[in-house]
C-alpha cells in the first residue's frame, strides 16, 4: 500500500537536464499512444489507455491466470526519444517489498523461531527509545500491521521537497539504525495498538528483526526463502546501486515549484517533470521498499503466496487477518490491511489482495485473487505533484485492476477474512 500523497513513500532519483513540461509530455503522448480503434476490442488495452489519459507518461500491465498471460502498454517509456514502454520491463516495486519481508517474518513464526507477540525490544533491545517511544510496548505483529504508532522516518530524509533538493540528496545513504534513529526524534503518533497508520519505520525494524533472528540480512533471507524457490530470477534488492537494469522505462516526477522567498523566478516551473529513473537512496535502499522486479515476477510471487506455497495455513491466516484502513484520497473505500498484505474491495463483490508501492516517478499496483489463480500488476512511470491528479490516476489504476479481476470466469468466493 502506498500513501495517498502525490510525493509518496518510496522514491527514485532524477537525472539532470531531463525535465520536460507537462504540456509537451501530454502532446507527445497524444501522438504516440494507441488510438481508440486499437483499444475498442481489448478491455485491458482500453483500461491501460485510460490510465495514460489520466496524465501518466507511460503504463504497462500484465494479467496472469489459468488462461495464460495478457499484457498491455500505453504512453511512452522515454519522453526524450518517444520510445514506447518496453515489454517485460524491470520496475521498482517500492512498498510492495513489505509483503516479501512480512512473508519471511511469518515463515520464521511458523518455524517457532519468534512470535508475533514478541516485543521488538526482545530482538532489538534499546533500538526503539526516546521521546516516548518504547520497544518494550511494541510487538512484531504491530510492526507488520502498521498499528505500532511509531513515527515515519521518511520526512527526515527529504530535507527539500523539490527537484533541486531531490537531485542534491539522491545519493545519500543511511543504515537501518540511522533511519530508525531519525524516527526516534519524534514522539509516537499513538499508543501501540490503538489504531492504524502507515509508517515505513515499521518495516525497517522488521528487516532488522529478521537479521537478529537469522543472523543474515533481510534481503538474503528473501532471496533464499522466496526468490530462489519460486525462480524469480528478475527480482532482487539492489543495495546502493541506483540504476534500473534494461529494459526499463524512464520514471518522471512532477515537483512543486520551489519558492525562493525573494520574489525571483523559481528554479522549476509548475508542471515540469524531472527524470527520476535513478534511485533516491535515502529511502530506496531498505526493507521498507527497495526491491526491483518485473510484472511477471510480481504476479508469480503473489500467486504463490495466496495459493499457499510460501506460508503454512496458520501463518497465511494471520497475514490475511485485517484491520480497517481509514478512507483517504487514493484508496478504495473499505480497504483493509493485514500483515504486510492489503485487501481491496471489488465492484463485483469480494476483494483482491496485494500491496502497492510508489515513490518518485513510479507506482506499482499488484492485485491477486484469494485463491491465487489470477494476478495483475500495473506499473506507471510518472507521478504528479498535486493530490487531485494523483487521486485521479490511482482511480484509473484501481478501475483497471477491478475490471481485470471481475472479468474472470469464476468470481472469488466470499469476502476477505476480516478481523480486528
Amino acid at each position: 500500500m502506498s500513501t495517498s500523497t502525490p510525493l509518496t513513500t518510496h522514491g527514485t532519483a532524477g537525472r539532470t537536464g531531463a525535465a520536460v513540461t507537462g504540456l509537451l509530455a501530454l502532446a507527445l503522448l497524444g501522438t504516440l499512444s494507441p488510438g481508440p480503434a486499437h483499444a475498442a476490442g481489448d478491455p485491458l488495452q482500453r483500461d491501460a489507455d485510460a490510465v495514460r489519459d489520466s496524465g501518466v507518461t507511460g503504463v504497462s500491465v500484465r494479467v496472469d491466470s489459468p488462461r495464460g498471460a495478457r499484457t498491455a502498454r500505453s504512453g511512452v517509456g522515454d519522453l526524450r526519444t518517444g520510445a514506447p514502454v518496453p515489454p517485460a520491463e524491470y520496475i521498482r516495486i517500492g512498498s510492495t517489498t513489505k509483503t516479501y519481508v512480512a512473508t519471511v517474518v511469518l515463515q520464521l513464526v511458523g518455524e517457532g523461531r519468534l512470535s508475533l507477540e514478541d516485543s521488538v525490544d526482545r530482538w532489538l533491545p534499546g533500538v526503539i527509545r526516546g521521546n516516548g517511544n518504547d520497544g518494550r510496548r511494541v510487538t512484531v505483529r504491530q510492526l507488520l500491521q502498521h498499528t505500532s504508532g511509531l513515527p515515519d522516518y521518511i520526512a527526515d530524509v527529504l530535507p527539500d521537497m523539490s527537484a533541486a533538493g531531490y537531485l542534491k540528496h539522491r545519493s545519500t545513504t543511511y543504515t537501518s539504525r540511522q533511519r530508525v534513529a531519525f524516527a526516534m526524534t519524534h514522539p509516537p503518533v499513538f499508543a501501540p495498538g490503538a489504531r492504524w497508520e502507515y509508517s515505513n519505520t515499521n518495516y525497517i525494524l522488521a528487516g532488522m528483526v529478521i537479521e537478529a533472528v537469522t543472523g543474515r540480512s533481510w534481503d538474503k533471507e528473501v532471496e533464499e526463502r522466496i526468490l530462489r524457490p519460486l525462480r524469480l530470477t528478475r527480482t532482487y534488492a539492489p543495495g546502493d546501486d541506483p540504476r534500473l537494469p534494461r529494459p526499463h522505462a524512464r520514471n518522471y516526477q512532477q515537483f512543486e515549484a520551489a519558492d525562493t522567498g525573494d520574489g525571483s523566478t523559481p528554479a522549476s516551473a509548475p508542471g515540469s517533470l524531472t527524470d527520476t529513473t535513478l534511485a533516491y537512496l535515502p529511502f530506496d535502499g531498505d526493507a521498507d521498499g527497495s526491491l526491483i522486479s518485473t510484472a511477471a515476477d510480481t504476479n508469480r510471487f503473489f500467486s504463490a503466496l495466496l495459493g499457499g506455497r510460501l506460508l503454512a495455513p496458520a501463518q497465511l491466516a494471520e497475514m490475511r487477518r485485517t484491520v480497517a484502513v481509514p478512507d483517504t484520497p487514493g484508496e478504495v473505500p473499505g480497504s483493509r490491511y493485514g500483515l504486510g498484505l492489503a485487501w481491496t474491495p471489488l465492484s463485483c463483490g469480494g476483494g483482491y489482495w496485494g500491496h502497492s508501492g510508489s515513490g518518485f516517478g513510479y507506482l506499482a499496483w499488484p492485485g491477486t485473487t484469494g485463491d491465487g489463480r489470477l494476478s495483475v500488476t500495473v506499473a506507471v512511470h510518472s507521478r504528479p505533484a498535486d493530490e487531485a491528479t494523483a487521486t485521479r490516476q490511482i482511480d484509473a489504476i484501481t478501475a483497471l485492476v477491478d475490471h481485470a479481476v471481475c472479468a474472470r470466469p469464476h468470481r472469488e468466493e466470499g469476502k476477505s477474512r476480516q478481523g480486528s
